[in-house]
């Protein structure tokens, strides 16, 4: 008999930007954004289900003043070389100009075994081509060499953020040229912001799939992807292809509203690919939706196609049990 996974979702309420590691520890570990903006929090569990009720453990919090006293943004937990690192998106101020934050990328290191405990270290900001908006950095291994994938606004193009590609040094510092891998191009990509961010790497099938977010924070906002060979120069921008529709939207049936923002998991046994995201259950927004707090981190299992690309549904509707044999 086939063992199965469950969980309802929302697997966690008001937590935008959800990133779940699966470690070799047994546990899952969960960040997110929170609606202060004012700290990082990380918790772990067992089971994404426990993650509900899990204690939350503030890692780092803002500074008073200064480039990293405003809008934290997306923390991502990583297990990199025996450590643990938290990659991070902090601005100086909650003002925009000519619609823009200020957000740069930061990175806090700790080496303790349970990150849940021990000291969190400033590592400092991760320097790219230019001093410009930056943020949503993730990072993942491959064939021996370590990658950071982010978001940023380049100078010389119209919109908000491009998705960009480097080799890194170590897991706060840059090597070699930084290239772009996708600007937002379609309709779809573009609504309301021309936005590419939030992206997450995951390794199937002999491909690199890269999940994306786009266009507005309201019921706008999707996901997209890139996929690139696993034997390919995942530097060269010819190396991945983008779908030329939205991989996962909104769901008007199942009361799901702007689902983004995603990353990637497994099940306990690792057989099973999850993706997670945030979405809302409403569609209408009153005022900025970047301040609406009811982004509720969500779960949901990847079928996949006999191709070997993913295939992530619908959506699935709030309070549904989900139950999927492996």
């Amino acid at each position: 008999m086939t063992d199965s996974i469950t969980f309802t979702n929302p697997i966690l309420e008001q937590r935008a930007d959800p990133w779940v590691y699966r470690h070799t520890d047994g546990y899952y570990y969960f960040s997110a954004s929170v609606p202060a903006f004012d700290r990082i929090e990380i918790r772990r569990a067992e089971t994404l289900e426990e993650l509900r009720d899990a204690e939350p453990v503030t890692a780092w919090t803002k500074r008073d003043t200064g480039p990293m006293s405003a809008n934290i943004w997306a923390p991502e937990i990583h297990f990199i070389d025996g450590k643990w690192y938290i990659h991070y998106a902090a601005a100086h101020t909650s003002e925009t100009n000519e619609g823009l934050f200020d957000h740069r990328m930061y990175v806090l290191e700790n080496d303790s075994a349970n990150p849940l405990e021990g000291e969190w270290v400033e590592k400092g900001q991760i320097h790219t081509r230019w001093e410009s908006f930056a943020l949503d950095a993730t990072t993942f291994e491959h064939k021996g060499i370590r990658y950071l994938v982010w978001a940023q606004k380049d100078p010389d193009i119209v919109g908000n953020s491009n998705l960009y590609i480097a080799e890194m040094e170590n897991p706060w510092t840059l090597r070699g040229e930084q290239v772009m891998i996708s600007t937002p191009e379609y309709d779809w990509e573009i609504i309301g912001f021309k936005v590419n961010e939030g992206a997450a790497v995951m390794h199937r099938n002999g491909r690199l799939f890269i999940g994306y977010s786009a266009s507005a924070t309201d019921y706008n906002y999707c996901m997209g992807l890139l996929t690139a060979d696993e034997n390919a120069d995942l530097l060269d921008p010819a190396s991945w292809v983008k779908s030329p529709e939205p991989v996962f939207q909104t769901c008007e049936a199942n009361g799901q509203y702007g689902p983004g923002h995603n990353s990637f998991t497994v099940s306990p046994d690792g057989k099973t690919d999850i993706l997670i995201y945030h979405a809302r259950n409403y569609k209408d927004i009153e005022g900025d939706p970047l301040y609406d707090p009811n982004r509720h981190a969500r779960a949901q299992v990847i079928r996949w196609r006999e191709d070997g690309t993913p295939d992530f549904g619908v959506p699935a509707p709030d309070g549904s049990a989900v139950a999927e044999a492996k």
